[in-house]
């Protein structure tokens, strides 16, 4: 487990999420379990009342982390003083940005989903190959009319919360937003539109007849290029690691996440909480404007 790319000694800001339960008490409390660290940590600020607020402390934020963890209806990031607001925010698609895993809801249109979804399971949690097991999940789809996926887009595929507030506004900041998924351009392309995106990488589907014909075309977009899909935004940018927030789910988004100066685990396998600097399991997506210090009142709003 990690914290901010090894975040050690020094000041370091954790931020409470408990939207709508954030109270005197509870911060009081957390206050008391960051003294054991620091005895001078301090309340810092109300990003917004009674929703997030900034706590400040110096000491390891690793240690920080394993003392917070596990209060109830709270989400805690650990981070270091500057720079909170991120100028590139990399995202994983399926099971984060929306809240389906796109292959497994179109292999119900082929009456295969049970299968299929029992591989992607697998393959998220890290005990499968992901390039084999894409393949494999894909091969079974053969025969399946290219309509189908149209109609699983409509049909089936749901932003996750706060996904279009989180990227619009980031957008409205200037920050650059790139969508990478282990799924298929088919999908990320209307979602990245939908949600803001002006950045998308993913698998491309082959047709043939208007029909699936089993392929997915080279080269696969699994962890390692996730990662370097990041990496090559971050330097046509001009950034610095520290510059870059990367959220996901799954074990193939770990690459990514631990390159990211911040790494979150959207409700995530272990395989990827492990690696990551914080978990988001309690609220969703635009509480990561609270993390970057940026108050309610300044979120895009449709």
């Amino acid at each position: 487990m990690r914290v901010n790319g090894g975040l050690g000694e020094g000041m370091a800001i954790a931020t409470l999420i408990a939207a709508g339960q954030l109270d005197d008490r509870l911060i009081d409390r957390v206050l008391g379990l960051l003294r054991e660290l620091d005895p001078a940590a301090i309340f810092l600020r109300w990003i917004d009342e009674g929703d997030a607020a900034d706590l400040r402390f110096a000491g390891k934020g690793r240690d920080a982390r394993w003392t917070l963890e596990g209060l109830e209806g709270v989400d805690i990031v650990v981070q270091a003083d500057e720079p909170r607001w991120k100028r590139l925010l990399v995202a994983d698609m399926d099971s984060t940005i929306i809240g389906q895993e796109c292959i497994d809801e179109l292999a119900d249109y082929a009456g295969l989903k049970d299968k299929v979804a029992r591989i992607t399971e697998r393959a998220m949690q890290g005990e499968l190959d992901f390039p084999g097991a894409l393949r494999e999940r894909v091969r079974l789809l053969a025969g399946l009319d290219e309509r189908a996926l149209k109609r699983c887009l409509d049909e089936r595929v749901h932003l996750t919360s706060g996904a279009e507030t989180l990227v619009q506004t980031m957008r409205a900041g200037g920050a650059s937003c790139l969508l990478v998924s282990g799924g298929f351009l088919s999908f990320a392309e209307p979602v990245a539109k939908t949600v803001g995106f002006d950045r998308v990488r993913a698998n491309r589907l082959v047709f043939a007849g208007g029909k699936l014909s089993g392929e997915v075309g080279d080269p696969i977009v699994d962890a390692v290029a996730k990662r370097e899909a990041l990496v090559e935004a971050r330097a046509q940018l001009g950034l610095r690691k520290e510059d870059v927030l990367a959220i996901g789910d799954g074990a193939n988004d770990k690459l990514m996440v631990e390159e990211a100066g911040l790494g979150i685990a959207f409700r995530a396998k272990p395989a990827l909480v492990e690696v990551a600097d914080a978990e988001l399991r309690h609220h969703g997506l635009d509480a990561l404007l609270w993390v970057q210090g940026v108050r309610r009142r300044d979120w895009f709003r449709r």
